[in-house]
């Protein structure tokens, strides 16, 4: 991880940031990243952030071409390598959304190439946020000034203009997600819904794995339970919650996805470890889940 001109950490918290009590302990020491980290623990509310943060221009130092072509440490994938696999997913998933709101103004924040955006235009006016120089360029190609280079504090979007906004594997990239839930609530119109995809920290998964937890990364800022986030939203105002574990769209879909990686006929085995997964996420009560993985609509 290349940091060497910026100043890699913000000052230590000595308060959540997310219910503000100064009752934080001490976590974990993610040592297989360069530099390491820590995260630690709100003893109050339970929600679990990096101590201290990486500071902002070292987030947005992480999100070159480097991390969409796979030569950092921290990386990801380009989806335009595999939209066509994807597409299985993302058009399921606006099928759910549809169910909510047929049409309007769609918004989804960490927009990266447009993937996402791509299944949701025949249906809804898109619009996209997006922190990364080179995926926000990349992407302004197709959407124009649809595309928002920057972070949600920053955009010129009006109060109550969105019908739907998305956040599938963002809010945990984020250093203050209660401002940006409330700036959501504020920019989404009466009934509309705010769709979030992250990992629950409370589900066996997460901690019989510890340290080790997959998403315990540099990227990654902020984690939540399904009990403190569905609270958050219903503290800002939200008023119906429906939360699907562990995804809404289905096997079907996931199982499609999945082969996007697939070179040998071999690699369809690969479908008994999924289909087992998933069918063990749907083990859950109350706050109790068998593994991490949920997908929040919240209606306002």
């Amino acid at each position: 991880m290349k940091n060497n001109n910026i100043a890699v950490f913000e000052k230590r918290n000595n308060k959540c940031p997310l219910c503000k009590q100064k009752n934080i302990e001490f976590l974990y020491n993610i040592s297989k990243f360069d530099p390491q980290f820590s995260i630690d623990r709100c003893k109050n509310c339970d929600f679990i952030f990096m101590n201290p943060q990486f500071s902002k221009s070292t987030i947005k130092s992480f999100y070159t071409e480097d991390y969409y072509k796979g030569n950092s440490e921290y990386s990801y994938y380009d989806e335009r390598e595999s939209e066509r696999h994807s597409r299985f997913v993302w058009d399921k998933r606006i099928n759910i959304i549809r169910k909510y709101q047929k049409s309007g103004n769609f918004l989804d924040i960490g927009s990266s190439f447009g993937g996402f955006l791509n299944a949701a235009q025949p249906f809804f006016n898109v619009h996209g946020i997006e922190i990364s120089d080179y995926a926000a360029k990349e992407s302004q190609k197709k959407f124009g000034d649809k595309i928002h280079h920057g972070t949600v504090e920053n955009h010129n979007f009006k109060n109550d203009f969105f019908n739907v906004i998305t956040m599938i594997e963002v809010i945990e990239h984020l250093v203050n997600p209660k401002e940006i839930i409330k700036n959501c609530f504020n920019l989404l119109k009466k009934d509309g819904i705010l769709v979030l995809q992250t990992a629950n920290m409370d589900g066996i998964q997460a901690k019989s794995e510890g340290s080790n937890y997959h998403y315990f990364m540099p990227g990654h800022i902020s984690y939540f339970s399904k009990k403190n986030l569905s609270n958050l939203l219903k503290e800002i105002g939200f008023s119906k919650i429906v939360i699907y574990r562990p995804v809404e769209f289905g096997l079907l879909p996931k199982l499609k996805k999945s082969k996007q990686k697939f070179k040998r006929k071999r690699d369809y085995f690969n479908w008994f470890k999924i289909t087992y997964y998933h069918y063990k996420s749907m083990i859950h009560f109350g706050n109790f889940s068998l593994t991490s993985s949920m997908v929040i609509y919240a209606v306002k």
